[in-house]
């Protein structure tokens, strides 16, 4: 198996390391293991692409490459440029530092890169690290992701559901805020909704006086709806999202024709 990795929190990031030997027990001894990774951090840049700039692409090592884009470009890079004559069986992205549960999927560039991948007519899964007192202070928080990752996409690919043939599946899997031993098992979820709280701004005057704005991120232990992602991953499951690109609100188009 040929695997291309990607994500969010830059070449450099531990979560990309826990990823990468994920990929690796994966791929076999006979397969192989490619990173295009961005530069620099892009948390929350969702799907956005480079498209008004170009970005360098650099050679950090055999079969890893760092881009100066989204994570959605590097998976371009990957399948345009670095792999263009033989293109991978898989992208993953990830593993994040934090979850990507419930309305975070909607900013997260661990997702975009997944996203796009599967726009390309790829399996794709994006991997996220929820964070949380049973797991932070420890020395290894990814522990979860790195003891549990190989099987959850193992069982992701072997139940190989119908992916469409416009808008394919790509999946979103996180694992709970506890150690690899507490984990409780999978479930398949719906994407959840955080209720009362929200992302926001928290202003700042820099010493000259100018003012900022911090994007601040809203309370990350609200639970969802029960059996939804965020719930479950606060009881200890690991959740398994399949997603599509296809942002059309299907239950309110028959309402809607009324106004034809």
């Amino acid at each position: 198996m040929r695997i291309l990795l990607t994500n969010d929190d830059g070449i450099n990031a531990p979560g990309l390391a826990i990823l990468d030997a994920i990929a690796a027990e994966l791929a076999g001894p006979e397969g192989e293991v490619w990173t295009v990774a961005p530069a620099f951090e892009q948390s929350g840049v969702a799907h956005s692409i480079s498209y008004t700039h170009p970005m360098m692409i650099a050679r950090m090592g055999e079969r890893r490459f760092a881009a100066e884009g989204s994570p959605a470009d590097c998976v371009m890079a990957g399948l345009h440029d670095v792999m263009k004559d033989a293109p991978p069986d898989l992208v993953l992205s990830g593993v994040n530092r934090g979850n990507n549960s419930a309305e975070n999927a909607l900013y997260s560039g661990t997702l975009g890169g997944a996203m796009e991948a599967a726009l390309q007519g790829l399996p794709a899964i994006a991997l996220s690290q929820y964070y949380g007192p049973g797991n932070f202070g420890i020395d290894q928080p990814f522990e979860a992701a790195a003891r549990h990752g190989v099987e959850v996409i193992r069982r992701i690919l072997d139940a190989n559901p119908h992916q469409g043939e416009d808008y394919r599946l790509f999946y979103n899997v996180n694992f709970p805020p506890v150690r690899a031993d507490q984990v409780r098992g999978i479930r398949i979820t719906a994407q959840g909704y955080r209720r009362g709280t929200r992302f926001g701004v928290e202003p700042h005057s820099s010493p000259s006086g100018r003012r900022f704005l911090w994007i601040k991120g809203g309370d990350q232990h609200v639970p969802t709806l029960p059996g939804t992602d965020a719930a479950v991953n606060l009881e200890g499951y690991i959740s398994v999202t399949p997603m599509r690109a296809d942002l059309t609100a299907h239950d309110a188009i028959e309402t809607l024709k009324a106004i034809e």
